[in-house]
């Protein structure tokens, strides 16, 4: 469920409000790829479920923000998906919200509920600096080409913050940490991460380019992306 603070009320028009919750509603969503070949380690990627800063429009980045009921519905679809697949590796971002998806994604999975869940710094969500905590409404109503450029540029850094493409970066080097531990030892990975740092697989496994990984959409909990480590 997505939350208004009624004090936005008073200050910009109904139909203003209206129209910048329904620009920052996630409404459409990129397809994620599923490539699982029998006899390859497969990497499943997923993003967390909605936070309570997803619902109020906040910029989250490093914040620790809870699922909402909403978020724990969403990590219980993962999880019928999730339901029967050969997992032998968790790792999730250390941000609650990652972290908590991770824990039911896996619940239906008898011989994956109960490993442990490695945490890893290199796949958190972008930092935001000193936005973290303000509203993504307000901006949006304020000046929506600079919230567009913030949200959606491939190398705008925000003060005290960084760029998604330094979060493509450091996703790309947990990869190659991961990818080869994949082949050595065979086995499966699921990994729990963020809207931005799911922006960084896609990158590192589809060669997609900047101008498409900003634009990427990536469903809130609910689905998976699958890679093939070949």
């Amino acid at each position: 469920m997505i939350h208004v603070d009624p004090e936005i009320y008073q200050k910009y028009p109904k139909d203003k409000i209206d129209e910048a919750v329904a620009l920052l509603t996630y409404k459409k969503v990129d397809p994620l790829p599923k490539e699982e070949l029998p006899g390859h380690p497969i990497l499943y990627v997923f993003r967390h479920g909605q936070s309570e800063d997803n619902a109020n429009f906040v910029f989250s980045g490093w914040r620790d923000s809870k699922l909402t009921i909403e978020g724990y519905k969403q990590a219980e679809v993962l999880a019928e998906k999730l339901r029967n697949k050969k997992l032998d590796m968790l790792i999730s971002s250390p941000q609650i919200r990652a972290l908590d998806t991770m824990k039911v994604a896996v619940s239906n999975n008898i011989a994956a509920k109960d490993l442990k869940i490695e945490l890893d710094d290199r796949i958190k969500e972008r930092n935001y600096g000193d936005l973290q905590g303000h509203s993504k409404l307000i901006l949006q109503l304020q000046d929506p080409e600079l919230l567009h450029e913030i949200r959606r540029s491939f190398q705008k850094t925000t003060t005290n913050g960084e760029s998604l493409e330094t979060v493509c970066k450091r996703v790309a080097n947990f990869c190659n940490e991961i990818v080869p531990l994949m082949k050595q030892y065979k086995i499966n990975v699921a990994v729990s991460c963020h809207g931005n740092s799911i922006r960084g697989f896609r990158m590192y496994f589809e060669n997609l380019s900047p101008e498409v990984v900003q634009n990427i959409e990536t469903p809130l909990g609910q689905d998976y992306a699958a890679y093939s480590i070949k």
